[in-house]
């Protein structure tokens, strides 16, 4: 195992990402029962070690088979085994130990258990106990483990509950895992390195990334830290991606790197798509080249996470051509591969292409699915080849993936780009009534419609059955009704739809902003246009250049010449230029007063150009 070097804990320690809440409730593993008086003084098993011997002789060994037997195969065995079995008594503790050695089966050994505590004052050695919590940790029974914990107060041996917190990982039970560590950590135990990373990787896969800092504090505090190894360091890395921090994933990486640590391609991929969604190609192309140097040969799955990173941003040729690259240098692209690729051609308009990689993907052995079929039904409404969409939707139907709201969706988006929107509105109400779930993308695609015809009456009656039904808006749902009330002059309807959208929390998009002070001018309210301006600015949203000139035209009619000087001062420092009609009615406004005055300002605005 390699150890880390100091670099690693230097630089985790200044993660900002500290324990939060350091008095986190840890469960209990040792409290006592009421129910039970469990292992008193450890009394029972240094009983007469002599009489429990001769207690097992061959008819009572007889008895625990034919038990055995009835717990296996009798469904309700509780209500008659005392009457099968009248003078014995079952609360001897070898009976129990025979047991658990001769049945097969735990849970059913956990059955009997049970039973023994409501018939009896039932309390089994410890070595009974730590053979039915181990073998139900060896059956992946982790819930029953617990549960056995939380009923007995049983306090198994460190390495005990070492593996069954290995289990609880397993098991996506990470919060009680983290607590385990806890407990370990008290009583001086210090887990395998192997199991504080598999305890890492069940917090990254169910997205608990603030347990993955914890444990982290944690291994720093008991001293693991010093023996962690590149599995670690992975996780670490696969965090910060997680975090936004991949620059920070990067810096580990670098550092490991230079003493001859490399982490498994799951790290790399994670980085990949990391720096794929911030449009940091350059980092991008620079882990491929480690992989393939640190003899980490990029797969598959790899480039697919370059390719749909690329269709994520909109950079579909670029994906396209690292596609063909792949089928160029003989790799076997999958499903998933033709399926992203096509979608990304039906986005950019080029249907031929799509249609030409679906025929090769079938020729190839790999039939549609249904996000293939729907990235082309998506192709062929975008193109306006509706009887082709129809006939390809009977397919879909026909291959048996059925009437979905992704499919529905589809559709009504196609017919809403082309205006068609009686078509889109029947699809829309034929949903409920065959079953289907309308979501927030069906209502944003028919509101976006709507707006697109000018019918704000229907977008605002969607936007209010959107909330009615419980569904949580997104700045989609309210962008384009703002958008069509502030060309209309409903500027205080769209200001109260803007305060709702920000009062859940929603981020309004810049061009929200533009058409508000848009709208305001085109009304002649220049005060308040200029002063959501500049809370604009303050903000560091940069408003469209047409926003700076409309309102400096809104300013200058309504004589605030002062106002739009500084606005034009604000519009030069981000780089716009001034129209040459709005400088000619700027100077014609000033000409009017002082011309001296004129000749100076005029001076200033071209030394600023």
């Amino acid at each position: 195992m390699a150890r880390a070097p100091s670099f690693i804990i230097t630089l985790i320690r200044q993660n900002p990402r500290t324990v939060q809440n350091p008095n986190t409730y840890i469960r209990n593993l040792t409290v006592n029962s009421k129910e039970t008086n469990f292992i008193t003084k450890e009394l029972r098993e240094n009983q007469n070690k002599e009489l429990l011997n001769d207690a097992i002789n061959q008819p009572n060994l007889d008895i625990v088979k034919q038990v055995c037997k009835i717990t296996r195969t009798i469904p309700r065995w509780e209500e008659t085994l005392l009457s099968k079995f009248p003078s014995f008594n079952f609360s001897d503790p070898w009976f129990y130990r025979e047991l658990l050695r001769q049945q097969q089966n735990v849970l059913f050994s956990l059955r009997f258990f049970h039973w023994l505590r409501s018939e009896y004052e039932f309390s089994p050695d410890l070595d009974s106990c730590n053979v039915l919590f181990d073998k139900l940790v060896e059956a992946k029974a982790c819930k029953a483990a617990r549960n056995f914990l939380e009923q007995t107060g049983f306090s198994p041996e460190p390495g005990s509950l070492e593996r069954y917190l290995r289990c609880l990982c397993e098991d996506g039970l990470v919060e009680e895992a983290v607590d385990v560590f806890s407990v370990l950590n008290k009583n001086g135990y210090r887990p395998s390195v192997a199991t504080w990373n598999l305890a890492l990787l069940a917090c990254l896969k169910v997205g608990r990334n603030d347990l993955v800092w914890k444990l982290y504090q944690n291994m720093i505090d008991s001293g693991v830290v010093v023996d962690i190894d590149v599995g670690t360091v992975g996780c670490l890395i696969q965090a910060f991606c997680n975090d936004g921090k991949a620059s920070k994933g990067y810096e580990l990486l670098q550092q490991i790197l230079e003493d001859g640590l490399v982490p498994d391609t799951v790290a790399f991929h994670k980085m990949i798509a990391a720096f794929c969604k911030t449009r940091n190609y350059v980092r991008v192309s620079e882990l491929l080249h480690t992989m393939i140097a640190t003899n980490r040969d990029p797969d598959i799955y790899t480039y697919q996470e370059v390719i749909n990173g690329l269709c994520k941003n909109r950079m579909w040729l670029e994906g396209y051509r690292i596609f063909n690259d792949l089928k160029d240098r003989g790799y076997a692209l999958d499903r998933v591969m033709y399926t992203t690729m096509i979608h990304g051609l039906c986005k950019m308009g080029r249907l031929g292409d799509a249609r030409k990689l679906w025929f090769e993907m079938i020729n190839k052995g790999m039939l549609p699915n249904e996000y293939t079929y729907n990235a082309m039904l998506y192709g062929l409404y975008k193109v306006h080849h509706l009887e082709e969409a129809e006939k390809l939707y009977k397919e879909i139907l026909n291959r048996g993936y059925g009437e979905t709201t992704v499919s529905y969706n589809t559709m009504i988006a196609g017919f809403c780009s082309h205006g068609i929107m009686d078509e889109a509105y029947r699809l829309f109400e034929e949903m409920p009534q065959k079953g289907i779930v309308r979501d927030l993308i069906t209502f944003n695609n028919l509101i976006k419609g709507f707006c697109m015809e000018g019918k704000i009456v229907e977008s605002l009656n969607l936007l209010h059955e959107l909330l009615a039904q419980g569904l949580q808006p997104s700045t989609s749902s309210y962008t384009p009704i703002i958008k069509n009330l502030c060309k209309l002059g409903h500027m205080q309807e769209a200001k109260n739809l803007l305060n709702d959208m920000q009062s859940r929390g929603l981020e309004s998009e810049v061009y929200t902003h533009d058409h508000i002070i848009y709208g305001l001018c085109e009304q002649g309210y220049a005060a308040e246009g200029m002063e959501r301006l500049l809370e604009m600015l303050k903000n560091r949203l940069k408003p469209r250049q047409k926003t700076f000139e409309k309102l400096v035209k809104c300013l200058s009619q309504s004589d605030r010449l002062d106002d739009s000087l500084l606005i034009l001062d604000f519009m030069f420092r981000i780089g716009y230029a001034l129209k040459a009609g709005i400088c000619h009615s700027l100077v014609t406004k000033f000409c009017k007063g002082n011309a001296h005055f004129v000749e100076s300002c005029l001076g200033e605005v071209l030394e600023i150009k």
